[in-house]
């Protein structure tokens, strides 16, 4: 899945689309420019506070991306990932789970990410989608509510890959290689 400015407008227009459908069919108002410049407006005033916007760096933390598109090679257990206007990368194939489960948290916001895992890793993928599209390894997908993928034969009481991701008006899409 390629993010870009064509991916971007063409979930504007989606959204803008059902939007009038519903206020067609089911007799619905929704202050569609509204709630999104309210979200514009929302993370932008989030990002100022924690001073992430005004720097030169915007990856300066090494475990986010606002405005451009990054390779995540390596992930740390116990933390969280952003992708906010953006494309990640998150080739996770060669993880290595140290007698431990590692947990991940995935967030994507107006963007796009796509995560890489090997057959052989096992995993439990739990995703939360609003006004998204996710696809999971088994084939189900995720456009509103809760999905889950759990590896074949996941043994929990051994070491795994626990992965939360977070979408919301974005795209993921999650591959086994």
């Amino acid at each position: 899945m390629k993010m870009g400015p064509a991916l971007f407008w063409g979930l504007i227009l989606v959204i803008i689309g059902l939007s009038m459908v519903f206020k067609v069919v089911f007799n619905v108002d929704f202050p569609l420019f509204k709630i999104i410049f309210a979200f514009i407006l929302i993370f932008l005033g989030i990002r100022i506070l924690f001073g992430n916007i005004h720097s030169k760096d915007k990856n300066r933390d090494g475990d986010s991306v606002v405005f451009g598109e990054r390779k995540f090679s390596t992930v740390e257990s116990h933390k969280e990932y952003s992708v906010v206007f953006s494309k990640g990368d998150f080739d996770l194939r060669n993880i290595v789970l140290e007698n431990e489960t590692k947990k991940v948290k995935i967030s994507t916001v107006f963007g796009a990410s796509e995560i890489k895992l090997s057959r052989e890793t096992p995993a439990r993928i739990r995703v939360e989608a609003a006004f998204s599209g996710v696809s999971l390894p088994n084939g189900n997908t995720a456009a509103f509510g809760s999905a889950t993928y759990e590896s074949p034969g996941l043994d929990t009481s051994q070491p795994f890959l626990d992965i939360k991701i977070d979408v919301v008006f974005g795209g993921s899409e999650i591959k086994l290689n």
